[in-house]
């Protein structure tokens, strides 16, 4: 039972301990705190430049399905639709998505573009060396060829079989 427990308490443990967990974590504080800054645009400045061109604020039309529509003792009669409220809960939605979009969605697809592009010329840049590497390499090998000469490969037999093939190659070149 306490090995049971422990590999629990030491999952539990690895599972907090994991980036990913803790970056939520921040995101949806930050998101909270996000959604009150919007809420409180959309309370303090648009609700009341909506509501300038009819004769409240915006959170307070609402349409009656059953008259009377009517406080009565603190109660309401009738059947009121608020839609007031929730065309200001689709407007802050309309902000937070704006937000998020054009100031973190848009910015961070620009910059993972970029570095798959960098990514992609070091990539190119790798291949180009490598060929260039392989083009000096051959320089250098017909260079020592030629400086031992053609008596050089008579006289000895092991150079003449490692310098045969270089000294073809050289010819082809």
């Amino acid at each position: 039972m306490a090995e049971k427990k422990e590999s629990l308490l030491g999952g539990f443990k690895a599972f907090l301990m994991r980036g990913n967990v803790i970056d939520l974590a921040v995101a949806v504080v930050i998101g909270a705190a996000f959604t009150n800054i919007v809420n409180s645009v959309v309370k303090g400045i648009i609700n009341p430049i909506v509501g300038a061109f009819g004769t409240k604020d915006l959170e307070s039309y609402a349409s009656c399905l059953k008259d009377p529509c009517r406080v009565v003792n603190g109660e309401m009669q009738g059947i009121q639709i608020q839609w007031g409220l929730v065309l200001s809960a689709v407007l802050s939605f309309l902000i937070t998505a704006a937000v998020v979009y054009f100031l973190m969605v848009l910015p961070m697809a620009k910059i993972l573009a970029k570095r798959a592009a960098q990514e992609k010329a070091k990539e190119g840049v790798e291949e180009v060396l490598e060929v260039s590497e392989l083009e000096v390499l051959k320089e250098i090998r017909d260079h020592l060829v030629s400086q031992r000469g053609p008596h050089v490969n008579n006289t000895t037999p092991g150079s003449a079989v490692a310098g045969g093939g270089s000294a073809g190659a050289h010819s082809t070149s």
